[in-house]
C-alpha cells in the first residue's frame, strides 16, 4: 500500500473515544485511554492509528470484545451489534487532551 492508503486505513481504525466513570478513573490513574474501535483492527492497527492522529507514542494495547446486549421491544427480542474497545497506553511524557485545551 501506498502511504496515503495506509494513512486512509489507519484513519478508519479508531471510531470514537470511549468516555466513561470508569475510562476516566483508568486514564487519571494509569495514563491509558479507551477508544471505540473497528472489530476488524488488530493491536498493531490501534497503536499506528494513535500514533498518527494524536501525535503521541504508544506504551502498550489491549484489546476487548464486547458482545452485545439482548434488549426487549415490546413482545419482539432485539440484539445490539457486537463491538470492540482498546486501552491504549502512553509513554511517559505523552497526553491526550479530548477537550482542546488551549
Amino acid at each position: 500500500m501506498s502511504i496515503n492508503q495506509q494513512q486512509l486505513k489507519l484513519m478508519n481504525v479508531l471510531l470514537s473515544p470511549h468516555v466513561t466513570e470508569k475510562s476516566t478513573l483508568v486514564a487519571d490513574k494509569n495514563k491509558q485511554f479507551v477508544f471505540q474501535i473497528a472489530t476488524a483492527a488488530t493491536k498493531k492497527d490501534v497503536k499506528q492509528a494513535v500514533e498518527l492522529m494524536f501525535e503521541v507514542k504508544v506504551d502498550n494495547v489491549q484489546t476487548v470484545n464486547v458482545k452485545g446486549k439482548t434488549k426487549r421491544t415490546g413482545a419482539t427480542m432485539g440484539r445490539r451489534r457486537d463491538w470492540k474497545k482498546a486501552y491504549v497506553t502512553l509513554q511517559e511524557g505523552f497526553d491526550i487532551d479530548f477537550m482542546g485545551a488551549n
